[in-house]
């Protein structure tokens, strides 16, 4: 027993240290000497890129916040017209990677697209001089749209804490004389600003690793830095300064989040499903309430969804269906990979928690978690340089031992990218583990300890059975997740692989995404798959 104890910790701890070693490598290398491209880019660009960052941040979490509270307030408290089908809806934009949604948008608003084509032809100007027209291949382009698809992260924990507000809060409001709109901004809203503060840091931190999107609008940013430095310069050193800095900003968004609430206490939340009372709206508030919502699913979800669907029956003839399904296969067998493998680690330091007792368990979740922060651009110059180390070391131990040079087996072959996969989600499956081992009693490991059972033995006839159900949504979500990943794929694929993700935004970014429609609708249906289970979850917390 006690050598099993001691087995589980070793393999959790060392598991833990093995994924937070490429995020501490990025600070490593960072702190080394400096170079000549990066006092370059400190003195012409860096500022620019900077600004373009903290404007694109600030500019994403702004609009997000503009269409996630009013829609999650109104979905909350009051019935409109499908409020049950719509509640649930608008968290499918989620689904839509920002590069597909800002190449469609770019493609109607555009000078020969559809849009400002019928507004010349309805006022026969003939010419762009003659008329003024928003260019959305510009930073507040790229806001728009990125605030289109990360606006439910908001949406989602706002709604939810509308709905878990007691209702004698508002009532009292309004017994005191506050109107609806009154009591919204000085009752609902301070209570909900925990929840709104971590699905704004959420759209901040996914603005900011944002690579695909920017990109493709041509908006330089610390991301884009990072992906240029590597591969336009080869510079390892350089693009892990850069990364620092990016990491620092993260943690500074973080603890900036947490400090600003630090003195505020949610002591009671005397909720059940019999107090949440929907109001119905009337008159022009009951328009406007329906256009918000309505308008907001359909051009975040609806409109580019069915643009891919046309380009997908308008293009199929002309599709590579044997890229298409070679891609596939890759993007399948790098993701269930990396699934397995995230599965195994979020396995070991659940358990070791479980069984330590201790508060040091929590120590190797929390290392195996820090992954997730991190942008995936940043994450896969950590792995580069943690495996390029590795590789190194054992090239000079074959060279001292008389072999031959056996190459770059980690950082040149699937193997980085398979890393950068498990490093970045196996936070998403460490959570769902721990959410289903929570709820195996205690008083079953203790009956199974008092009729014999060894830890081994412990856990596999009793609670790996009882968790069966977590581990296959945990899997899921990573496989997902892995599926959808752009950016470390980007700049961790070996030569000549690709993925779906990456063979979408190589069309993509040459003008011809309708090429891989056929993909991009692929992409876009497996993100969907993660959202049907969130929904489902929060039905059941609240019903």
């Amino acid at each position: 027993m006690l050598e099993q104890n001691r087995l589980l910790k070793t393999s959790s701890w060392g598991v833990s240290l093995l994924l937070v070693l490429p995020i501490l490598a990025i600070f490593y290398t960072a702190l080394g000497a400096s170079d000549d491209v990066f006092a370059h880019l400190m003195a012409t660009v860096m500022s620019t890129y900077a600004l373009n960052t903290a404007l694109l941040v600030l500019g994403t979490v702004s609009l997000a916040l503009l269409m996630g509270i009013p829609s999650a307030w109104l979905l909350a408290n009051y019935s409109l017209p499908g409020g049950n089908w719509l509640q649930w809806a608008l968290v499918l934009p989620l689904a839509m990677p920002g590069y597909i949604v800002g190449y469609i948008y770019t493609d109607w608003f555009d000078f020969a697209g559809p849009i400002q084509m019928l507004l010349r032809d309805f006022t026969g100007w003939t010419s762009a001089a003659q008329y003024w027209f928003p260019d959305l291949r510009t930073l507040p382009g790229a806001c728009f749209v990125l605030a289109l698809v990360l606006y439910p992260y908001i949406y989602l924990l706002a709604r939810a804490a509308f709905m878990e507000q007691s209702l004698t809060l508002t009532q009292s409001a309004r017994l005191l004389g506050c109107t609806p709109t009154q009591s919204f901004f000085r009752v609902s809203l301070p209570l909900a600003r925990p929840a709104i503060a971590v699905g704004a840091s959420l759209v901040a931190m996914e603005a900011l690793g944002d690579f695909g999107t920017v990109s493709y609008f041509a908006v330089s940013t610390l991301t884009t830095a990072v992906y240029d430095t590597w591969l336009g310069y080869s510079n390892l050193n350089a693009a892990a300064k850069i990364s620092a800095i990016m990491l620092v900003v993260i943690f500074l968004l973080i603890s900036s989040e947490r400090y600003s609430r630090r003195k505020q206490k949610l002591f009671s939340q005397n909720v059940t499903p019999d107090t949440i009372v929907k109001s119905p709206l009337k008159g022009k508030a009951r328009v406007v309430g329906t256009i918000w919502c309505w308008g907001l699913f359909i051009i975040a979800f609806v409109a580019p969804l069915g643009q891919l669907l046309i380009y997908a029956w308008d293009y199929h003839a002309s599709s590579s269906i044997e890229d298409f399904a070679q891609y596939s296969v890759n993007s399948i067998y790098v993701s269930l990979v990396a699934a397995l493998v995230a599965l195994v680690v979020a396995l070991l330091v659940n358990f070791y928690k479980r069984l330590s007792g201790k508060a040091a368990g929590n120590v190797p979740i929390r290392m195996a978690s820090l992954g997730y922060a991190v942008p995936g651009t940043v994450l896969a110059i950590g792995v580069l340089i943690f495996l390029t180390s590795a590789d190194h070391l054992i090239n000079d131990l074959a060279k001292e031992m008389g072999w031959g040079r056996p190459g770059l087996l980690f950082s040149g072959s699937m193997f980085a990218m398979l890393t950068a996969f498990v490093v970045r989600f196996s936070a998403v499956a460490i959570g769902s583990v721990e959410s289903s081992l929570a709820k195996v009693s205690p008083s079953l490991d203790m009956a199974a300890r008092t009729m014999g059972c060894n830890v081994r033995s412990m856990i596999q006839r009793v609670q790996l059975p009882l968790i069966r159900r977590g581990c296959l949504i945990a899997m899921l979500l990573v496989f997902i997740e892995s599926m959808k990943e752009l950016n470390a794929a980007l700049l961790l694929r070996p030569f000549n692989f690709e993925t779906l993700a990456t063979f979408v935004f190589n069309y993509a970014s040459d003008e011809h995404l309708e090429y891989a429609a056929l993909p991009a609708v692929l992409l876009v249906a497996v993100g969907l798959v993660p959202l049907i289970l969130i929904n489902r979850s929060l039905e059941q917390s609240h019903s």
